[in-house]
């Protein structure tokens, strides 16, 4: 059974179709090149879902809008991982690890736009607004756009902080309920970002608060212009931007689903850069004396979850069988093309935490046929496999696994039906429970091991939908919730190594790789860089 809904982009020239066949036949013509409006403009891979992360984790939006839109307390650095300042210019921990006092930087100015004109900078009120949106449930505006804050929820932000206090115009003072090793990581994700109060406060009265999150205002070196649904996103560069930026004018985003597309519109000029190329499509960009393609070592896993809420799937026994029936080095061969390297655990190597010796489940239908039998799991059984209908570099080809895994699952008495929708459907469905099992996986939003641990597995990200086993276990979060009172890495390792042999244990998910990370762009832009942490960022990015 193939459910599917994908939607083709309408902003695709029939000459793009004719430019990618004869490419790839060898006769590109030399002369093709679109005449490209001034800007800069990125094939996207689909619709955002919203122009505020915080209310989602899909990459789609996050690319959308962190990096463009917004700005937060701290930031990342690009190369090291250190936490460096953003919004805030500064802070002071107190000796007990329990309040974090931020001194905020002045002159930052909010978008101006067709609906919003601020009147006054950036102030320690925003702040404020911003976080009590989704940690107080009694906010005016935690409801609003349906009252899920996926990430910062799988994480416990909200629980953790127990007041926010402004201290002066530009100081908040903020209390946690317990010391924390990675909150200041988790404030300098794609998902801690700054609103407006001021535009709250206006929309509030106008009674459309809605609008907040459709019709955004921020901080960041672009601001909102218009949103054709499968068409585009534009973006007008914010004049009075408080860092250094490029010169570009315009950003738009040029909603194309399907890669081979974004590969031929990227090859004519039609896009200056591109979302996810596959990895059958890198020798194509690395050939193209036009082209350039970046790598590096992702933070990132791509897995087989399964609803342990599910019989049988709530059956440890039977989901270590249904991990034995599948050839996992034949998946990297057939999906991954050398760009990956098969995953033991949820963590990757470049992390910390990461446990070298640790044993990952091995091919063995005869004994994956003999357990599920052994546990009531008869020749025959049917099951699902949801596969995402979008490409990530975890997982560039959902749909192609999962025909290849209903092979191996046939091999062992198990009739696999093959699942997925548009990419917004497939995530609210799967938000509500409804797979057996599902082909997706985790980009990493900091560089703390804390950010697979945590949203992946425990049980407060089940309600968050970053936790796709739904698989809940009271242990486990005690162990991560021990790792986090330590700062030492030694010690917090410990305690995320007996995690790892209790998920290895319990089998809630199969990890399957860590993959690189590509980013293909025409050769005259620059400042573009790979963001290990997150979504990708155009502040910096420049053509002729």
């Amino acid at each position: 059974m193939l459910v599917s809904q994908r939607h083709a982009s309408c902003f695709i020239p029939v000459t793009v179709i004719l430019t990618v066949l004869l490419t790839l036949m060898g006769c590109s013509p030399e002369n093709a090149h679109y005449q490209q409006p001034n800007g800069i403009i990125y094939c996207s891979e689909g619709n955002p879902a919203s122009f505020n992360p915080q209310l989602d984790t899909s990459g789609t939006t996050v690319d959308v809008s962190s990096h463009q839109i917004y700005d937060r307390l701290l930031d990342f650095d690009l190369i090291t991982g250190e936490i460096i300042p953003g919004l805030a210019s500064s802070w002071i921990t107190s000796t007990d690890g329990l309040t974090y006092t931020f001194q905020l930087r002045k002159n930052i100015i909010f978008h101006s736009t067709s609906y919003f004109a601020p009147t006054r900078t950036f102030d320690a009120d925003d702040v404020i607004f911003s976080f009590n949106r989704w940690r107080d449930k009694n906010h005016p505006y935690h409801e609003v756009s349906g009252g899920r804050y996926p990430y910062i929820n799988s994480v416990g932000l909200g629980d953790l902080i127990s007041d926010i206090k402004r201290i002066n115009r530009y100081r908040v003072e903020i209390t946690l309920v317990r010391p924390e090793s990675s909150f200041l990581a988790n404030l300098a994700t794609d998902f801690s970002i700054i609103l407006s109060a001021e535009y709250a406060d206006q929309l509030a009265k106008a009674d459309t608060p809605e609008l907040i999150d459709t019709h955004p205002i921020g901080t960041g070196p672009f601001k909102f212009n218009s949103f054709r649904q499968d068409r585009y996103v534009r973006f007008d560069a914010h004049p009075l931007y408080w860092r250094e930026r490029s010169t570009t004018e315009q950003l738009i985003f040029d909603i194309t689903p399907s890669s081979s597309l974004r590969l031929a519109k990227l090859m004519t000029g039609e896009c200056d850069s591109m979302a996810f190329p596959t990895h059958s499509q890198l020798d194509i960009i690395r050939k193209r004396k036009e082209l350039t393609l970046d790598e590096k070592p992702g933070l990132n896993v791509g897995f087989w979850a399964f609803n342990t809420t599910k019989a049988p799937f709530d059956n440890p026994e039977v989901r270590r069988a249904l991990a034995m029936a599948i050839d996992k080095n034949a998946l990297m061969e057939a999906i991954y093309f050398g760009s990956a390297i098969p995953a033991t655990s949820i963590i990757p190597p470049s992390s910390w935490a990461f446990q070298p010796d640790t044993r990952s489940s091995t091919y063995n239908p005869l004994g994956a046929a003999k357990l599920l039998r052994e546990n009531g799991v008869e020749e025959g059984f049917s099951m699902t496999i949801w596969a995402m209908p979008v490409e990530r570099a975890y997982n560039p080809n959902a749909m192609k696994m999962a025909e290849l895994m209903q092979r191996y699952l046939r091999d062992v008495g198990i009739d696999a039906n093959i699942v997925s929708y548009e990419w917004s459907t497939f995530r609210a469905r799967l938000n509500q429970g409804l797979h057996d099992s599902v082909l997706i996986g985790w980009s990493a939003d900091n560089g703390d091991p804390d950010n697979f641990f945590r949203p992946l597995l425990t049980c407060s990200a089940i309600d968050s939908g970053t936790n796709r086993a739904r698989w809940c276990s009271k242990e486990y979060d005690k162990l991560i919730d021990q790792a986090l009172t330590y700062t030492n890495q030694e010690d917090r390792a410990y305690f995320y190594s007996k995690a790892i042999e209790m998920i290895n244990d319990e089998m809630p998910l199969m990890p399957i790789a860590h993959a690189f990370r590509y980013q293909a762009y025409r050769d005259d832009l620059t400042g573009i860089e790979i963001n290990p942490y997150g979504g990708i960022q155009f502040r910096n990015v420049s053509k002729p």
